[in-house]
């Protein structure tokens, strides 16, 4: 898949609630997980969909309730690809929000190998 089909099918399944299948289908074994540094309770760097599975299962402990995400059209350059992401959620212990962030993939041979996070802390 190119970079731009690859894009497509990650916002695909992330406006279908079917992110389980991005990970399945569109990443690479080997891929690696970028936070921004000094977020509390995640590492900055996990590598391997096994800690991205952890991680992500991590994450969902922490999740109340889920009201929806919007998930914008990817832009596109060369091998990376970006697109905005807004989570209507309440954590636990916190008040529902709209946490919005920006996510940056690169592309090798058709898999996702990195996914990076922006956010406000």
């Amino acid at each position: 898949m190119t970079t731009q089909e690859v894009a497509n099918k990650l916002v695909e399944y992330c406006r279908t609630g079917k992110a389980e299948n991005a990970y399945s289908e569109l990443f690479s074994p080997d891929a690696v997980s970028l936070e921004m540094a000094g977020v509390q309770g995640f590492p900055e760097r996990v590598e391997g969909m096994e800690a991205i599975q952890a991680k992500g299962e991590q994450w969902q402990s922490m999740v109340e309730e889920f009201h929806g995400m919007e998930v914008s059209d990817p832009i596109v350059a060369g091998d990376h690809f970006t697109c905005s992401m807004v989570m209507d959620i309440k954590m636990k212990g916190r008040e529902r929000s709209k946490d919005e962030e920006i996510a940056l993939y690169k592309v090798k041979d058709g898999k996702i190998v990195s996914e990076q996070f922006f956010y406000p802390i």
